[in-house]
C-alpha cells in the first residue's frame, strides 16, 4: 500500500515541506528551533538555490535550499542521504558563497552578516564514535575554546540518532525531529503533533493531495532514494566483512564507495542526468 504522507528523506518530499513558498512559515519555525534567540527569524525569503562561481573555469554550488532573513542572515539548508567522503569540506565550501556575496563595491567596512549551514543527515557522522549526539553545532574557535566568529555557523542533524517515540518528546525542536523522522510512516496524525506548524506540513506531505505530474515527480525520487539505501546498505555490509577479514578500514570504505557508484549508476539509468544524480548523491 502506498504511505499517506511523503518521504522527507527524498528530494521531492523535503523541498515539498520546506522548499516551496508555499512553506515558508515551516522553514521559518523549524530554522528558529536551532538558531539563537539574536538570530531567530522574523520572515524570510528564498533565493536562487544555484550560485555563480566568480569564473567560468570554477565550480558552482547547488544548495537544497538557500533563503535569507530579512535582517540578512544566509541559511544553506541541505538534506544528505547518503555518507560521502570530504562532507565536512563540501559544506565548508559552500558557506564561502553566502559570505562573498556580501562583498560590497567601493568603500565598505567588511560588516558580514551571519551565515548558517545547516545538514540533515540520513546517516552517522562516525558510527563506532563512543560520543553520538542527534544535534551537532559548530563555530569557529580559538585555542582557548573561546568562539572567535559567531556569525559562520554549521549544525548538523544526526537523524538516524533520534529514536525517541511520540511519548518521550520533551519540547518543540523533539516534535520537529518525530514529525521528519517518521513522517512517511504515519497513517494518522500523531496527537502529540496536532499544532498548526504541523497540521500545514501534513497537509503539504499528503500524496492525496498531489496531482498526476506531482505524484511522478514524487515516485520517481522515492525510488531514487530507495536505490540508494539499498545499494548502499548492501556494500557497506559487503564491506564490513571484507573489512574484518582482512582487518583493515579500507574494507568498509571500499564498500561505501561501491555503493555510491552503484546509486550513481541506477539514477542516471532511470533517467537523470548525471549532474542531477551526482547532486543527489554529494558527489
Amino acid at each position: 500500500m502506498r504511505a499517506r504522507f511523503v518521504s522527507p528523506y527524498t528530494d521531492y518530499g523535503f523541498k515539498k515541506i520546506f522548499g516551496e513558498e508555499g512553506s515558508r512559515p515551516l522553514l521559518k519555525d523549524f530554522l528558529n528551533e536551532l538558531l539563537p534567540p539574536h538570530h531567530h527569524i522574523a520572515d524570510l525569503s528564498f533565493q536562487p538555490s544555484e550560485r555563480s562561481a566568480e569564473t567560468d573555469q570554477s565550480r558552482k554550488a547547488i544548495f537544497d535550499i538557500y533563503c535569507r532573513s530579512a535582517s540578512g542572515e544566509r541559511f544553506i539548508v541541505e538534506m544528505q542521504q547518503a555518507k560521502q567522503d570530504y562532507f565536512k569540506e563540501r559544506m565548508v565550501f559552500y558557506s564561502t558563497f553566502p559570505i562573498r556575496e556580501q562583498a560590497q563595491r567601493g568603500a565598505w567596512n567588511f560588516n558580514l552578516a551571519a551565515v548558517y549551514c545547516i545538514g540533515l543527515l540520513d546517516f552517522v557522522f562516525d558510527p563506532e564514535d563512543g560520543e553520538q549526539r542527534v544535534l551537532t553545532r559548530v563555530q569557529l574557535k580559538d585555542d582557548l575554546n573561546t568562539v572567535f566568529y559567531d556569525k559562520l555557523n554549521y549544525i548538523y542533524l544526526q537523524m538516524p540518532l533520534f529514536t525517541k517515540g511520540e511519548h518521550e518528546l520533551s519540547n518543540h525542536f523533539e516534535k520537529w525531529l518525530y514529525f521528519l523522522k517518521y513522517l512517511e510512516n504515519f497513517d494518522e496524525i500523531p496527537s502529540i503533533l496536532n499544532e498548526p506548524v504541523f497540521l500545514e506540513g501534513f497537509k503539504l506531505a499528503e500524496i492525496a493531495h498531489y496531482n498526476e505530474a506531482e505524484l511522478a515527480a514524487y515516485e520517481q525520487s522515492l525510488k531514487v532514494y530507495r536505490d540508494l539505501k539499498n545499494v548502499i546498505d548492501s556494500a557497506e555490509k559487503k564491506g564490513h566483512k571484507q573489512g574484518r577479514e582482512e582487518g583493515r578500514e579500507e574494507g568498509r570504505e571500499e564498500g561505501r564507495e561501491e555503493g555510491l557508484a552503484l546509486a550513481l549508476a541506477r539514477a542516471m539509468a532511470s533517467g537523470m542526468s548525471e549532474a542531477e544524480a551526482r547532486r543527489l548523491l554529494g558527489l
